[in-house]
């Protein structure tokens, strides 16, 4: 047996890396593990300091084409196990993070926990999973890391034997040797139906499950019952801005999986407590209530003539199939022998489920009541309803623009709405919201983008009516610029019955909801949201639902005005927001539109919710989650408990905790604020938008153009047919610099803001006192510590025939050491992480992998481009992205 392949102090990593060394040499030969070893022992002398930059360039060269493709998948695996294994040991975790010690906190500052459940009674908190394409690893590849997370369990456990009768230890070594025999990449491009296949794992195996045992657990914490306040949500089906994919039928495909999904849990739930509540009238009181279910159930089946709770299960068993048929378009896999009504609304399904628990707890100590498994379905039903997920609806406002143009034109209404003013655009929409007449006529042949658009409206309408308005509640428009673009889409929903006039239709219909992501836009968020809710034909019906919500985008900001601006703009925007919202006696509901990289608003959870403004969260929180995130966060019952469990508690945190910045100092954060806002912004857009040759240089620098060719998703890398940087869409823009080891959008023009500060002292005075730019700072640290500016310099020879690359890189490095050093400055340490020493030695781990795998993509990347033409080095390029992407984890 040879020395592992890797060094790390975690007994995991050393376990799982040690079978994987053995699994390599047994599997791939004794040539391809030598290789192997003699490299990752080089680069790691290279990382200690025993070696200098180009010692770990001869094991390189010396791999063939095949030897080549067989190295990059064993450091690929290392990574995926190493992250396996530190998410096991809460490597990264923040062990405050939880409602426990959340309300030990809340209690020293004086809030009890009958306050904390006041806010929950009316709080929304909501991770939303999306299908942006950041996920580069196929689903069977997670599959086995998932079963390996499981058998190490048992392992920490001492059982020797899984439940079926394998080694544990032999079991472990039989999945990662299919890890190695299982082809990393999808040779096919994935289809909008195979993102929502993916997602309803996570929904049905993951959320499923662990929510409701989260409440169980969160209400022996509070001491009482607390609403259903945490749900999930999905993009999946529903978001079409910029992916022609997503149709009228995706909408209604992933509607009617989520629910067949759901039924069917609810369903083999029923029947197991139809087992379980084996309770004889004989030997217990049975309340009226439950007996008269029983009646109405049908079952007169001798055997269970003295057993009313499983009578009346077997009538609720035989409406929930019922209802799965109704709803799905087809018996359920174990149908019910009896005839049942389907339940026309999941409360209806509730009510049954109550009158059980309550006859249940009637009796002698009432420890058969609302606990266990019955508690835990009355509580899934509440959160999940028989749609499983909100799906929400999201699409440009340009699409929204051009749509409605044809409506009114055909209608005889406007000739040419494109041509009109803002003011004139809002007058002509508010005279017809004032109506419910709909503008399109049925016989008319639209274009294919109308006849799209409308389909998918009338689609949405019937979902809701078949499923329930929480099946679709939200309508996001990209790219909302001004209060026309709201206007816009109300009539629009209007077509389908999804707006109404008048107050008494605010609280069903449709919530029309703005996302806001250019520097510019978040800027003019609070005057736009002022001049809505200030409208007759629609403040009425916000004030009917209670609250309204405002997505701001962390991706297009970024890619708009750099890291540390848009930062600061989104803070600035929720902030503004918060008396416009006031003012009008509304609940202020803001959704991050956060991905994976710090680049598109990544990094922690907790901290980023912690460090939102005063008064911005007061309990209702939406969050996207993205690409590689979903599988980091949600991919195991344990880790899914552990976030949102995070998620919860930083909500309450953020909402209840008392302010402990002082006027004084919050107006000198906020000027010191503003000047690194504005000079950070001058460097990131003299650098990416008026230094001409730039995007030349970046798509000859990076592999955007390679990356393009990974069948990670089903919408296009770009907007528009242009290679301009305002075009791209900003995942492929921050994964791109990921890739090279560059992380640009995570830190450009923050050195050069930092550097021009005269009051160092105030800088580090903030780091210590405001979590908002404490969490700014630890999240460009970690891009710093991830990022190289000696590998990104062999990228940057890529671009050697772009005029003026040299001086381009020369800014890009500079500005990287302005920022590290700056960062240091005004944190106080003398090396990057030295205040985070887990994730300090989470990185240091990975470097020695990642290194080798950047230095031959560069050479892969360089032959693709002279125009060879051999599978294997497109393959290899392709293993590369995918090893990257997996050792760095928040790439994308």
């Amino acid at each position: 047996m040879g020395p592992p392949i890797q060094i790390s102090q975690n007994p995991d990593i050393r376990y799982l890396g040690r079978i994987l060394g053995d699994v390599i040499r047994a599997y791939g030969g004794d040539k391809l593990f030598r290789q192997t070893e003699y490299i990752r022992s080089a680069s790691v002398d290279r990382h200690r300091g025993l070696a200098g930059a180009d010692a770990i360039d001869p094991g390189l060269e010396a791999l063939s084409l095949d030897d080549t493709i067989a190295f990059v998948r064993g450091f690929m695996l290392f990574s995926m196990l190493a992250n396996l294994a530190e998410d096991r040991q809460g490597v990264a975790a923040e062990p405050e993070a939880t409602v426990a010690a959340a309300l030990v906190r809340l209690d020293a500052d004086g809030i009890d926990a009958a306050a904390v459940a006041g806010l929950l009674d009316a709080a929304l908190i909501a991770p939303v999973l999306t299908a942006h394409p950041t996920e580069v690893r196929r689903k069977s590849m997670l599959d086995h890391k998932n079963r390996i997370a499981e058998l190490m369990q048992l392992r920490d456990a001492g059982v020797e034997e899984t439940p079926q009768g394998d080694i544990v230890e032999e079991a472990i070594r039989r999945q990662i040797v299919l890890l190695w025999q299982t082809r990393p990449l999808r040779t096919e491009k994935l289809f909008v139906a195979d993102e929502i296949d993916n997602a309803l794992t996570y929904l049905r195996d993951v959320f499923l499950p662990v929510v409701p045992k989260l409440y169980a657990r969160w209400e022996k914490e509070l001491g009482q019952r607390p609403a259903s306040f945490l749900r999930v949500g999905s993009w999946i089906g529903g978001d079409r801005d910029g992916n022609p994919f997503v149709t009228a039928e995706t909408l209604r495909l992933a509607t009617s999986r989520n629910a067949a999904a759901v039924l069917g849990h609810y369903i083999d739930a029923v029947h197991a407590l139809g087992a379980e509540l084996s309770v004889s009238s004989g030997l217990a009181t049975v309340p009226d209530a439950v007996e008269a279910l029983a009646e109405a159930s049908g079952d007169e089946a001798p055997s269970r003539r003295d057993e009313p709770y499983r009578r009346a299960l077997s009538g609720i068993y035989a409406r929930l199939c019922a209802t799965y048929a109704g709803i799905v378009g087809q018996p359920p896999p174990r149908p019910s022998r009896l005839a049942g009504e389907a339940y026309a609304a999941p409360a209806d399904f509730r009510r049954d489920l109550v009158v059980i628990a309550n006859g249940l707890s009637a009796s002698g100590e009432g420890q058969l009541g609302s606990i266990g498994a019955l508690g835990r379905l009355i509580r899934a039903v509440e959160v999940f309803g028989f749609h499983l997920a909100t799906l929400d609806m999201r699409q440009n406002s340009a699409v929204h623009e051009r749509v409605l143009a044809e409506l009114l034109s055909v209608s005889g209404v406007c000739d040419d709405y494109a041509a009109l003013s803002e003011a004139e655009r809002v007058a002509l929409l508010t005279a017809e919201l004032r109506s419910d007449r709909p503008l399109a006529a049925a016989w008319h042949e639209w274009s294919e983008e109308t006849a799209g658009e409308l389909a998918i409206i009338h689609t949405a309408a019937e979902v809701r009516q078949r499923l329930g308005q929480e099946t679709i509640c939200q309508w996001i428009i990209s790219m909302a610029q001004d209060l026309s673009d709201l206007l816009e889409v109300h009539v629009l929903a209007r077509e389908a019955g999804l707006w109404r006039g008048g107050a008494e239709a605010g609280a069903t219909n449709l919530m029309v909801v703005p996302l806001f992501e250019t520097i510019d836009d978040l800027g003019r968020a609070p005057d736009i949201m002022a001049r809505y809710f200030a409208m007759p034909e629609v403040g009425p019906q916000v004030a009917a639902r209670g609250h309204q919500e405002v997505m701001i985008g962390y991706s297009d900001s970024n890619k708009d005005g750099g890291y540390l601006t848009s930062t600061w703009g989104l803070y600035q925007a929720s902030q503004a927001l918060t008396p416009v919202f006031a003012a009008a006696g509304n609940a202020m509901q803001l959704f991050h539109g956060r991905g994976g990289a710090v680049g598109r608003g990544g990094g922690s959870a907790f901290a980023a919710i912690r460090a939102q403004p005063a008064g911005t969260v007061q309990g209702r929180i939406r969050i996207t989650e993205q690409g590689e995130v979903i599988a980091a966060k949600f991919g195991t019952i344990e880790s899914a408990a552990t976030n949102l469990e995070a998620m919860v508690s930083a909500s309450l945190l953020a909402s209840l905790e008392p302010e402990k910045l002082s006027e004084k100092d919050a107006g000198r954060f906020t000027q010191a604020m503003d000047a690194l806002s504005g000079r950070a912004l001058g460097a990131y857009r003299g650098l990416v938008y008026d230094t001409p040759a730039f995007k030349d240089f970046f798509r000859a620098m990076t592999p955007i153009a390679e990356i393009a060719t990974l069948k990670i998703g089903s919408r296009p890398s770009s907007r528009k047919k242009s290679t301009a940087i305002e075009d791209l869409r900003a995942i492929p823009w921050v994964f791109s610099w990921a890739q090279a080891r560059t992380m640009l959008p995570g830190w450009y023009g923050t050195g050069e803001a930092f550097a021009a500060f005269e009051d160092q002292a105030l800088l580090a005075d903030m780091a210590q006192s405001w979590p908002f730019f404490a969490a700014l700072l630890g999240n460009m640290e970690m891009v710093l510590a991830k990022s190289d500016m000696g590998i990104a310099a062999r990228y940057a020879a890529l671009a050697g025939e772009v005029d003026g690359h040299e001086a381009i890189f020369s800014a890009i490095r500079d500005g990287w050491n302005r920022a590290h050093d700056g960062l240091l400055r005004i944190t106080g340490q003398s090396r990057l992480l030295e205040k985070s020493p887990a994730l300090e030695a989470s990185i240091r781990l990975r470097l020695p992998y990642i290194e080798p795998l950047n230095l031959l993509q560069i050479e892969l990347m360089k032959r693709h481009r002279a125009g060879e033409t051999d599978p294997r080095i497109a393959e290899g390029i392709q293993l590369t992205i995918n090893a990257i992407a997996t050792a760095l984890r928040n790439s994308g």
